[in-house]
């Protein structure tokens, strides 16, 4: 199996949790309070780009923004690729075969 290389866009993750929140009508200030954060600092820096939720955060904001990590994320790297070749997997597999 071939490696697969990917990366999270960390300025384009950022500018997607912002579109997020307006999206859903949510301030800094909401977040802040519905994620128990003492002052909003690390929220600004996850819109900013500057950094990303941890996983637990992560999970967090998905529930708040009623989506997945997945689309809160901006990856870099060859997804159509990635699809296609586990789909090849999945076709080439006999295992599958009708």
């Amino acid at each position: 199996m071939e490696p697969m290389y990917l990366s999270i866009q960390q300025r384009e993750t950022g500018k997607q949790i912002k579109k997020l929140l307006m999206e859903n009508g949510y301030t800094v200030k909401a977040v802040q309070s519905a994620m128990g954060f003492e002052n909003p600092q690390a929220i600004y820096k996850w819109i900013s780009g500057r950094s990303l939720p941890s996983l637990d955060n992560f999970v967090i904001l998905s529930r708040l923004l009623h989506t997945s990590i997945e689309d809160i994320l901006v990856v870099d790297g060859d997804i159509v690729r990635l699809r296609g070749y586990i789909l090849n997997l999945w076709f080439n597999d006999k295992s599958y075969a009708r």
